[in-house]
């Protein structure tokens, strides 16, 4: 609201008394040059925070991008309802299967302690228990859930064991922090809560690269697009789908320098744009799988001198199949490589 008498705006929906401090206990979070003033308290409403933070959060559950989570968080500017983060995401995770489950912890560690602190922290938590009587409601087994969050989040050195001791056992929740404390009580506990979520995230690494060079090998023998497609499906590794591209352009630069063939490169390119088109692997993916082989490149080309023109190739090809629309190519020599690729496609 904005008084012409007082000296600065007040945009806010926080309770605090204005007696704590000169400005009503908020921050100053920006200034209007037009008319001098500073601007306090928090950029959005709590509603209009909470509309963005599930947008953030389902993003994040696509791209597994923590960074852009923080960068996102950052911008919003609206630390007062940070601890409106930890009760929302884990309640969409449980919504969910295994992975997020995994990834919400993770994002947790994250967040934690920037731009999240201890304080937002333990108030996010003991909002959670607090409603545990609403999410039984859409999740039956919701205590359970919640009591593996609360171990791992000690574990994680998210929360500080002493929270638990602290509780007092005078409402529904406390419960759950008794099942976490015997999950905490257990031989071996830090082991097994790093992989209480299962198998969703759990997986050797080694085993699902093993998986997609096997798939990857076989599609180039049989360039069959559609096995390929039910191959990565069956990975259940969408999170993982940057690797998928690195390995596959390696594996097809290898076999074109090794059998001087010419389709090889052009079959993954193929394969990759049909994997988007059909909403198997996202975009984003393929960028971030693209830029890992960018900073690749000097050691790749030791192996493989013909590298830098490969990928260059597999980028033009990748561009003109749709599935690297709009993103720019690093400036590490790539693009003038590009550049002459195209020019002797010309002649």
């Amino acid at each position: 609201m904005y008084d012409e008498q007082e000296d600065h705006y007040i945009l806010t929906a926080d309770s605090r008394p204005p007696e704590e401090n000169g400005n009503g206990g908020l921050r100053k979070v920006g200034y209007d040059p037009v008319d001098g003033k500073a601007i306090y308290g928090p950029m959005l409403t709590n509603s209009e925070f909470k509309i963005q933070l599930a947008e953030c959060l389902k993003e994040y559950f696509d791209s597994c991008d923590a960074d852009e989570v923080i960068r996102t968080l950052l911008e919003l500017n609206c630390q007062e309802f940070h601890s409106d983060i930890i009760k929302k995401s884990i309640s969409l995770a449980m919504d969910k299967g295994p992975r997020e489950r995994e990834l919400t912890s993770r994002l947790l560690t994250s967040l934690h302690p920037t731009p999240m602190s201890d304080k937002d922290m333990e108030i996010g938590f003991e909002q959670l228990l607090d409603s545990l009587d609403d999410l039984c409601m859409d999740v039956p087994d919701a205590k359970s859930l919640v009591a593996c969050f609360l171990a791992r989040a000690v574990v994680d050195e998210v929360l500080p064991p002493a929270f638990l001791s602290e509780q007092n056992n005078t409402r529904p929740g406390d419960a759950v922090v008794e099942k976490a404390l015997s999950l905490l009580n257990r031989e071996h506990c830090t082991a097994r809560l790093e992989r209480i979520w299962g198998p969703g995230d759990g997986r050797p690494v080694d085993e699902i690269k093993k998986e997609m060079d096997h798939l990857l090998k076989e599609y180039l023998l049989s360039r069959e697009l559609d096995e390929a497609a039910r191959c990565v499906k069956e990975l259940e590794a969408p999170h993982f789908h940057h690797e998928l591209v690195k390995r596959g352009v390696n594996i097809s630069m290898e076999i074109m320098d090794g059998n001087k063939t010419e389709d090889d490169i052009d079959a993954m390119a193929a394969l990759f744009g049909f994997l988007v088109r059909n909403a198997i692997i996202s975009e984003y993916q393929v960028q971030k799988g693209i830029s890992r082989l960018h900073q690749r490149l000097p050691d790749m080309s030791l192996d493989i001198p013909a590298a830098p023109r490969l990928l260059a190739e597999f980028e033009r090809l990748a561009r003109e199949g749709g599935c690297l629309t709009n993103i720019p190519i690093k400036d590490n020599g790539i693009s003038k490589v590009v550049e002459e690729v195209a020019k002797e496609d010309e002649k």
